[in-house]
């Protein structure tokens, strides 16, 4: 089985920073792709970023330029640099990693961006 640990949730002001890491553990195909959702209540749950093992990144448009996804692949981790936070950021985070038909999701870390 996998699972996954998120951690670095919180609080922080407009304009902030937080850094979210999400380390993945059990029986992972080397080959697969992590990525950061995000949801809030009555929406459904949207990519933020996604990284595959080979480092190519897709981001959300409302996210680019702010947000760096990475990975360190002998950990099985990834991070989610988040920069110049907006109140519209606020939101529950999950971690997921998939590979073919798998997917296997986070507990959710929440991060909210208020003054």
């Amino acid at each position: 089985q996998v699972q996954l640990v998120e951690s670095g949730g919180g609080l922080v002001q407009p304009g902030g920073s937080l850094r979210l890491s999400c380390a993945a553990s059990g029986s992972i195909f080397r080959d697969n792709v992590m990525g950061w959702y995000r949801q809030t209540p009555g929406k459904q749950r949207e990519l933020v970023a996604s990284i595959g093992s080979g480092g190519n990144t897709n981001y959300a448009d409302s996210v680019k330029g702010r947000f760096t996804i990475s990975r360190d692949n002998a950990k099985n981790t990834v991070y989610l640099q988040m920069n110049s936070l907006k109140p519209e950021d606020t939101a529950v985070y999950y971690c997921k990693v998939s590979w073919f038909l798998s997917n296997y999701w986070g507990q959710g870390t929440q991060v909210t961006v208020s003054s």
